[in-house]
């Protein structure tokens, strides 16, 4: 049987720490990339831009939906949204270290199985409840692909090559992300809204056939155990967390739903490390976030979501309640972030792979905060070039940032856990997104912008006779805006430092071996596999 380590999946070298159980582990050796690593880029790619697709599309189809199941708006229609949100949030760690133990390839595929079915039983949903369970299995889809997508690029890639693979998977968030309003608005008033969760089925099956012909099973040389109570906390932490984050505006900061989320969610994430340090297989290694350079990296991507997350979320309010834009006209200026981010980030990914990523990912962060800066000087009169420039500045420095930022972290994580660097990557950036809507809408929302934009939504036809009332009415909404995207500046400066801090970088971190001996290493650890197989 031939048992040589050719997957796709994982570079040779292992720094997992012996133990004394434990297979003997290849320190360090050449990395093998398959013959075409771009074959197993476009299979995370049709996963990835799936996921950024749904997490966007379903928005827009909320009122169809409340509609069809006679519910209004808001309450327990927001759960299509919330179920999906928290389930990912939870078990991204989880999978992530799942994957270092069991392979990519296994988690990848449950992740397009369970995503594509749940896509299905969402569409096919005759009521509120099952609907809502529908896309918390969706999470659960969701979750094991995010968590494993990063890592399989980064174990696909060379060092030289991996910042601009990187930097196309940026392309492709971006793309899925501008895309699903606009799609999701054109399927749900010409067909049906459960044509948005049917659009997922043939992506997810090609996508689940060509995975399980192109990805290859790796081999563990290290057993290892799960450590359930550690699963168990981490999403006892970030579930309460996210829920809280999602409602605190419409419960209220101080109320005692609230109060008691986040208390779950801190005595449970302050457990963590006592359980983890104690534990023989963790799900998080510790050592790591003892790393500046991946510490840095992963702090970093955190400010940088809760500064930028927020323009996507308030641009909205201003582009349709201040100015009276149409959805569709609205979407189109939305769009200039997402497609500058994309255009940047391959020529960013590049630039990392010859120069490293700490004045890439810290300049990119000042370009994205001057461009917020810009955002909050708009007004009632802001020409179409005066909105678009900002939010064009606003990407360009995003797409600096993100992709050197994603590559220092992966590569300052061992091979034996870029499923877990993966996994803490998307988490970061799942939390510093809902911090996002939570920071700014309760700014917006506390200084009367909120209630403002819904008085001019109702009073836009009635203009004649109210004008004074009509400005005052404007400068509070403005005030609340600029005040919440100038906070938001304030984080991504805060960034900036958080960026710098990480110091020079190097190659990731393998003890050097010759040729021979990596080879030697591997023939070793075949036969160690094949000696039962044969038995």
């Amino acid at each position: 049987m031939n048992t040589r380590l050719t997957s796709v999946e994982c570079p040779l070298a292992l720094h997992a720490p012996a133990r004394p159980d434990s297979v003997p582990v290849i320190e360090a050796s050449t990395r093998q990339e398959p013959a075409n690593p771009w074959i197993t880029f476009a299979l995370v790619a049709v996963g990835t831009f799936m996921i950024m697709l749904d997490t966007s599309i379903v928005n827009i189809s909320l009122p169809s939906i409340a509609e069809t199941f006679h519910t209004p708006v808001g309450g327990a229609i927001e759960w299509i949204i919330i179920a999906y949100l928290v389930t990912i949030a939870s078990t991204l760690l989880t999978f992530g270290r799942l994957s270092d133990m069991v392979g990519r390839k296994p988690v990848w595929l449950a992740g397009l199985a369970l995503f594509t079915f749940g896509s299905g039983v969402c569409g096919a949903a005759n009521s509120l409840s099952v609907l809502i369970a529908a896309r918390a299995f969706q999470g659960l889809g969701g979750a094991l692909l995010l968590s494993t997508s990063v890592a399989i690029i980064t174990d696909s890639f060379s060092y030289d090559k991996r910042g601009f693979a990187l930097g196309c998977n940026a392309v492709v968030i971006a793309l899925g992300s501008s895309a699903g309003p606009a799609l999701g608005g054109l399927i749900t008033e010409h067909w049906s809204w459960r044509w948005i969760f049917y659009v997922n089925l043939p992506i997810g099956i090609c996508g689940f056939v060509g995975s399980e012909k192109v990805l290859r099973r790796a081999l563990n040389t290290v057993r290892q155990r799960f450590d359930p109570f550690g699963a168990a906390l981490i999403a006892a932490g970030f579930a309460p967390l996210t829920l809280a984050l999602s409602f605190a505006t419409e419960w209220g900061w101080t109320s005692w739903r609230t109060v008691l989320c986040f208390g779950v969610s801190l005595a449970a994430l302050l457990a963590v490390p006592a359980v983890e340090r104690r534990g023989a297989d963790p799900i998080i290694h510790l050592s790591l976030l003892r790393n500046r350079v991946f510490t840095s990296a992963l702090i970093s991507m955190t400010l940088a979501m809760l500064a930028l997350f927020a323009v996507g979320f308030m641009l909205p309010f201003y582009l349709e309640e201040l100015r009276d834009f149409s959805a569709a006209r609205s979407g189109l200026f939305l769009t200039a972030m997402p497609l500058s981010l994309a255009l940047m980030a391959p020529v960013s990914g590049s630039l990392a792979d010859r120069f490293g990523s700490r004045w890439l990912a810290s300049g990119g962060l000042a370009v994205a905060c001057l461009g917020l800066v810009a955002i909050a000087q708009l007004d009632a009169r802001s020409s179409d070039w005066g909105i678009i420039w900002p939010l064009m500045l606003t990407g360009v420095g995003q797409g600096l940032f993100m992709t050197p930022n994603a590559r220092a972290l992966m590569n300052a994580a061992p091979a034996s856990e870029q499923g877990t660097s993966s996994g803490l990557l998307a988490t970061g950036r799942v939390l510093g997104q809902s911090l996002s809507i939570a920071v700014a809408g309760a700014i917006f929302s506390g200084l009367g912008g909120a209630e403002a934009g819904r008085t001019l939504m109702e009073t836009k036809t009635n203009y004649s006779g109210v004008e004074g009332g009509i400005s005052a009415l404007q400068m509070t909404f403005l005030t609340g805006f600029h005040t919440a995207l100038l906070v938001c500046a304030c984080i991504a400066a805060v960034g900036i430092f958080a960026a710098l801090i990480r110091g020079p970088e190097t190659e990731p971190v393998v003890r050097a071996v010759s040729k021979t001996r990596a080879t030697r290493s591997i023939q070793n650890q075949n036969a160690i596999f094949e000696t039962p197989l044969r038995s």
